[in-house]
């Protein structure tokens, strides 16, 4: 017979299955839902339904069998509910790891969000639609924006100023409200961050449909002179550093050094010598080079996630009823924002654990993903798939440093996902190309352990070097480059350890 521990381990495998599969249900429940709603047939099927509930009684197993009748009664009353909310979406080209979806379910449960994908020429149905009650109205993403402009009836003067609209509302006359909420968004980004750009000379780079709304925001604030960048203006990415050394503030409105191209930074920002703050639309990965390499500087700095949740939260403010401007923001709460954007940023993040070889990271990583419901990715295991030999092998055929580039590659490839639990190498600290792919992504944790419960079985650097100088050697950037520690004594068990392990982390992480 299985112990406890083993059952309890049991159900909650069987729970993460249902909890899947429960989302996957709803989420397919939400689009039968818009479906219905464009064939204008009604939500609920009585007689649908009852032949729904008769079959899936006669496929349940005997011990399932007397309960799936109320479970099922249970979820299609939740499915019902959901198909009968107003819908809206956000409407792009191609727009499959948007995070508008995940930001509008924790700001209300008042409607049901979607991903609307079209292409140009089908956005006129998709504008009928929404005058029939299919939608309620639309987040509007690139390259919409100007398109949604023409075709609404009325303008807030915020989304007439920039001529672009990133929030479309269908009222019940039938006519579409065109709202652009990207501006107050920046400005809660800077103000948030303790960015001030009044009377600061400014640099904005590129001059796309974000750089609009960035413009109208620093206006707003009252900025001193304001430049724009681009790779064949006046301004450009190779005079830049002589023409505007003098740049104060500068503001990243370009995709450079968005996942996956995370290396890259639109410009050096150490060839300013009067900077004081730089600011990045970009949110994936939730550090970029451009954030990085000014942080290590000092500068101020202000990433785009909390520019993306302060304009979802004034767009659903039009979703519900607002009609102007200042209707909108007056309704929106900066604790509110600040909050969803610390769960979306937690849920973002990778958990990368680093420490000494032996430590247990593997385990405490593959643990925490079964604890977490996240992905689990061993980077000594990716090295071994991607080279065809183990660490070790390699190590003793081509030496440490062919081992180190190889390691190197498999790190950028696997640290810039999103929302893993991830167990490095023990010497992944001990090149600096690896820093920056470690923090871009990550709550770092240094599981550190008693050097005398290390394992060096199978690790040949330990075993020529010994724990005790590999500990010297690296403790300080397991130190420097870690977010939280865990340090666990040595238990009886691997389980024990596991079990205090994660009761640390959740202790300094669940707050």
């Amino acid at each position: 017979m299985k112990t406890l521990d083993e059952l309890r381990r049991d159900i909650d495998a069987a729970d993460k299955d249902l909890l899947d599969a429960f989302a996957r249900r709803l989420n397919t429940a939400k689009t039968i839902g818009e479906v219905k709603k464009i064939a204008g047939k009604p939500v609920f099927d009585e007689t649908r339904e009852a032949i729904k509930l008769d079959r899936l009684e006669s496929i349940a197993s005997f011990e399932a069998r007397p309960y799936v009748r109320k479970l099922y009664k249970e979820i299609m009353d939740m499915a019902k509910d959901l198909e009968s909310k107003p819908l809206f979406g956000v409407l792009g080209r191609s727009i499959p790891h948007t995070y508008s979806p995940q930001i509008h379910d924790l700001i209300t449960t008042d409607y049901a969000y979607t991903v609307i994908e079209r292409e140009e020429n089908e956005l006129g149905q998709l504008w009928d639609q929404g005058r029939r009650g299919v939608y309620g109205g639309f987040n509007v993403t690139i390259p919409y924006k100007r398109n949604a402009c023409s075709m609404c009836d009325e303008l807030t003067p915020c989304a007439k100023n920039i001529n672009a609209v990133n929030t479309v509302v269908f009222k019940e006359d039938g006519k579409t409200l065109g709202a652009n909420t990207d501006v107050y968004g920046f400005i809660y980004m800077l103000k948030s961050s303790g960015i001030d750009p009044a009377g600061k000379n400014v640099l904005i780079l590129g001059t796309g449909g974000a750089s609009s709304a960035v413009n109208e925001a620093l206006v707003k604030l009252n900025a001193g002179s304001i430049t724009f960048v681009s790779r064949s203006g006046e301004v450009n990415y190779t005079n830049v550093y002589d023409s505007c050394k003098d740049a104060q503030i500068i503001v990243n409105c370009t995709p450079v050094g968005m996942y996956p191209e995370v290396l890259t930074s639109p410009v050096e920002v150490d060839r300013f010598p009067s900077l004081e703050a730089v600011a990045d639309l970009v949110y994936n990965p939730s550090c970029t080079r451009f954030l990085y390499d000014a942080k290590k500087l000092g500068l101020k700095t202000a990433g785009g996630l909390k520019m993306l949740v302060a304009q979802a939260f004034k767009a659903s403010a039009f979703f519900r009823g607002a009609n102007t401007d200042e209707e909108a923001e007056a309704s929106v709460s900066g604790d509110d924002i600040e909050r969803v954007t610390k769960i979306l940023e937690k849920r973002m993040k990778n958990i990368t654990i680093i420490g000494m070889p032996g430590s247990g990271k593997t385990e405490l990583a593959a643990k925490l993903a079964s604890h977490l419901g996240r992905e689990f990715i061993d980077l000594d295991i990716e090295y071994t798939k991607k080279f065809g030999q183990s660490p070790a092998q390699t190590i003793k055929s081509e030496g440490e440093d062919a081992f180190r580039k190889n390691e190197s590659q498999v790190a950028l490839e696997h640290l810039i996902k999103s929302g893993c639990v991830i167990s490095c190498g023990g010497g992944i600290v001990t090149r600096d190309e690896n820093t920056f792919p470690i923090r871009c992504n990550s709550l770092v944790v240094y599981n550190e352990r008693p050097l005398d419960a290390l394992n060096i079985s199978g690790r040949p650097i330990s075993a020529s070097k010994g724990n005790d100088v590999l500990y010297e050697e690296r403790k300080g950037a397991y130190e420097s480059l870690s977010d939280i520690k865990i340090f666990v004594e040595t238990k009886e068990t691997l389980e024990e350890y596991l079990e205090e392990a994660v009761r640390i982390y959740d202790e300094d992480t669940c707050s």
